[in-house]
């Protein structure tokens, strides 16, 4: 493909000079409407060295408004950052709903320098283009619009403007002992683009190849596809015709499910469960310390419903462990900030580096429970988030990551034995409250919801683990049971 590319084109002075004006406008006037209507974009730069990326960065943002975007120069990965799964440094900048985020190279460079200098060995560089075509159709299903552009030059020229730049005092920085590896290394990056460009162009996020050996050719081509994308995506968002995200889906409850199986009144005497919850307590504090010295991190979901003791199973699964190295994560409604972008975001952020754990108290999983019943997204977004969450989870434990899921149950006469229990309890009133009695009353719907959940987002590399919650004793000493197995075999293959 890049043998094709024709780098001799070019646009003369005087035609640029005259193009450029209804360029910008156009670029002024779109950039405004796609705030207006909440349209968020990403544009990623990649290409070889002094190829023009920053050049042409900074001539685009003449025209646009700064209040409305921001510019991500990416750098090779912190010791910080290379301790957790590659995409979450990007996930934490993706641009919220009517922004502009930039990328100065991206996510890309796992499968680029990366893989050329040989950080990534083949079989994780496979691994890297599904995380990544998965990260960018999520992006583009919750409406991003994502233009890469590959800004291509000949190993000629890359040679010359290295000697031109290298000439100028206060420009010769920029070639250093990096850059004169990729030219040496010309035909190897080249190779993992032609890869790169096959495998991950698609129509929803397009490469567009910049014949970047005149820089009047390659600007008005990065103006002229942004613009391009911009009104495509315009005018489909005022065509479409939005439905009530407050209408709640018909829901109907399966004849059998998972939860209506289980054996519920299993119990463990007192004495059992305090001598069970020393011994574990103390397993379960000194592999925090082992995955610490190997730098496994952990994330434990708990999910459940209302009154199963979520909270109580937390308390014991923590209260002997070092706090240095963990953290409780409790997931309330998303706030305007964290609605303006896909709803793993806010998670993503929250993950633990490698060696640390991290407990989230409700999780993404409310994507196809609370938002599914209550209408708070639509059909089509809870059904492709099953996908969504397989995927995350996948990168998460790609990476090392232990992932533990606990779904806590409860019948509805031990819940509505415990909301009473809570109403007359001074210390734990503040516990119920009426969107709980609601709740309670769409019980079969939620059951349903919860059987879908189980059935498509137990998987092997992130099971769910269910527990049998009547018993506040018998299910504090399963979560810690399996917390200690999963870590455990996390261990021996470490």
């Amino acid at each position: 493909m890049l043998e094709m590319v024709d780098l001799g084109k070019k646009l003369e002075k005087e035609e640029y000079k005259k193009l450029m004006p209804d360029l910008e406008r156009r670029l002024t006037e779109l950039q405004q409407k796609t705030r207006e209507l909440g349209i968020a974009t990403a544009l990623v730069f990649e290409g070889l060295e002094a190829a023009g990326k920053g050049t042409i960065i900074n001539r685009l943002m003449l025209p646009l408004d700064p209040r409305g975007f921001k510019v991500h120069p990416v750098q090779p990965p912190t010791l910080e950052e290379s301790m957790y799964p590659f995409l979450i440094r990007f996930w934490k900048k993706l641009p919220e709903k009517g922004r502009l985020g930039i990328f100065d190279k991206s996510w890309y460079e796992r499968v680029l320098a990366e893989r050329v200098t040989g950080k990534v060995s083949k079989k994780e560089c496979q691994q890297a283009f599904n995380e990544i075509l998965a990260f960018e159709r999520q992006q583009i299903d919750n409406g991003v619009v994502m233009i890469k552009f590959w800004f291509h030059i000949s190993k000629k020229e890359q040679g010359k403007r290295f000697k031109d730049i290298q000439k100028n005092p206060s420009l010769s920085w920029k070639i250093g002992k990096e850059e004169l590896k990729q030219h040496k290394a010309y035909d190897d990056y080249i190779e993992a683009a032609e890869e790169m460009l096959e495998k991950t162009n698609n129509s929803q996020s397009p490469w567009v190849v910049i014949e970047a050996h005149d820089r009047r050719y390659a600007t008005t081509k990065v103006f002229e596809a942004l613009a391009d994308a911009w009104e495509t995506a315009i005018n489909k968002q005022q065509a479409t015709v939005k439905k009530s995200a407050t209408k709640a889906s018909k829901l109907t409850p399966r004849n059998v499910t998972v939860v209506s199986a289980l054996d519920l009144a299993q119990t463990l005497d007192e004495n059992t469960y305090r001598e069970e919850l020393e011994s574990y307590q103390k397993r379960i504090r000194n592999l925090e310390h082992e995955i610490y010295i190997h730098r496994i991190p952990a994330v434990i979901v708990y999910e459940g419903v209302d009154a199963a003791g979520k909270g109580g199973n937390i308390k014991r699964l923590t209260e002997n462990l070092d706090p240095r190295g963990y953290e409780v994560i409790p997931i309330a409604a998303p706030t305007k900030e964290e609605l303006a972008r896909h709803y793993l975001w806010r998670f993503a952020r929250e993950m633990p580096k490698a060696g640390h754990i991290t407990i989230f108290d409700r999780s993404w999983y409310g994507r196809i429970l609370v938002e599914r019943v209550e209408g708070f997204c639509s059909e089509t977004e809870w059904r492709r988030a099953y996908r969504e969450i397989n995927e995350f989870e996948a990168h998460l434990a790609d990476f090392g990551a232990v992932v533990v899921k606990f779904w806590l149950h409860i019948d509805q006469d031990e819940q509505l034995k415990r909301f009473k229990e809570r109403e007359t309890t001074p210390w734990k009133a503040w516990k119920i409250t009426e969107e709980d009695w609601r709740n309670r009353e769409k019980w079969p719907k939620y059951e349903s919801a919860i059987n879908d959940m189980l059935a498509n987002c137990s998987t092997s590399y992130a099971p769910w683990t269910i527990i049998e919650a009547n018993d506040k004793y018998f299910a504090r000493i399963k979560a810690l049971k399996t917390v200690v197995k999963a870590l455990e075999k996390a261990l021996k293959k470490a």
